[in-house]
């Protein structure tokens, strides 16, 4: 059996998708599954048992002896929520939690970090673990996910292989559930298709020309690949980046969006919200030598590429993978 929490969920279900494509169909899948929203994430998926993410802890202790893998995607991802509470139930403690399991029964983990914890990206984005006690991200979800790496990097007792991947900005299929915290890829899709056009923030930052602030996009199907690689490789634990290695501008994004829906290009400049200006990340980009460096070779999609595939095989048509 394999583990996915957070199932119902944009990354995981992508996940159980790909692990099915590859002949898994052993899979449990374990969330908060009463989110009609989330129903089509997985419902065409291959799949042992449903497990509510409440009962999952009690269930693993109990199952321990079937489980091949684990992978711990389900987390409370809204950055907007400053409620330290949630994020400390979620996200961190119910992270220790299972981590805990995995120790005690030698159960191998996967689990997602992200790149919020980065903050404004003071100390650069580099996956060396020597820097994560000084990272300063902007907000409790940040926090969160920042406090369980720096946990996990003090622990005696260990899953005999375990991984933390700090995803970057992923975007794709399966997060229609999302709202406003779906990707700029998603919402550029429906902004041109409701409005013919699409509005960029304009810098506020003297180093930029509006709309060349530069992320780093992550196709999702790149993830999924990444995360089976570290099912099949179990070996080099560590905490690693998961971007693509090249930031990219949102000019670039809006252009690649109205291509692929073939709409004639049209974008219009906003201030920045005041209440988000202070803590705008105006570039970010994964290291990602560490990855490369234990044999990981596959190339990511360009960005031109990843929504090419997502807007017409996907959006287009509200399909799921």
């Amino acid at each position: 059996m394999i583990i996915i929490t957070g199932s119902a969920g944009f990354i995981a279900s992508v996940l159980a998708g790909k692990l099915n494509q590859e002949g898994y169909k052993d899979l449990i899948l374990v969330d908060d599954f009463s989110k009609e929203t989330k129903l089509k994430n997985y419902s065409d998926k291959i799949f042992s048992n449903k497990v509510n993410r409440d009962d999952f802890i009690p269930w693993l202790k109990a199952n321990h002896k079937f489980v091949q893998f684990v992978f711990h995607l389900g987390a409370r991802t809204d950055t907007t929520e400053f409620n330290k509470a949630v994020f400390d139930k979620l996200n961190l403690n119910y992270s220790k939690d299972i981590w805990n399991v995995c120790a005690e029964f030698g159960l191998p983990l996967v689990y997602a970090s992200s790149a919020a914890t980065y903050g404004m990206g003071e100390l650069g984005y580099d996956d060396k673990h020597e820097i994560i006690p000084d990272l300063k991200p902007l907000n409790p979800y940040g926090e969160s996910k920042n406090e369980f790496d720096k946990w996990v990097l003090k622990q005696e007792k260990k899953p005999y292989f375990w991984a933390g991947l700090k995803f970057f900005n992923v975007y794709g299929p399966n997060e229609y559930h999302k709202g406003r915290m779906a990707s700029v890829i998603f919402h550029a899709y429906k902004q041109i298709q409701q409005t013919g056009k699409m509005k960029l923030f304009r810098s506020h930052n003297k180093d930029y020309r509006d709309g060349e602030q530069q992320r780093d996009f992550i196709y999702v199907k790149d993830v999924a690949e990444v995360l089976y690689f570290f099912m099949l490789h179990r070996k080099d634990s560590g905490i690693y980046n998961l971007g693509t290695g090249k930031a990219r501008t949102f000019i670039d994004l809006a252009r690649g969006t109205f291509k692929a829906m073939n709409v004639q290009e049209q974008m219009e400049f906003i201030d920045t919200p005041e209440d988000i200006r202070d803590k705008y990340q105006y570039f970010t980009e994964a290291k990602m030598d560490k990855l490369k460096s234990i044999g990981y070779d596959k190339p990511f999609h360009s960005l031109e590429e990843g929504i090419t595939d997502y807007v017409k095989n996907y959006l287009t048509e509200t399909k799921f993978f």
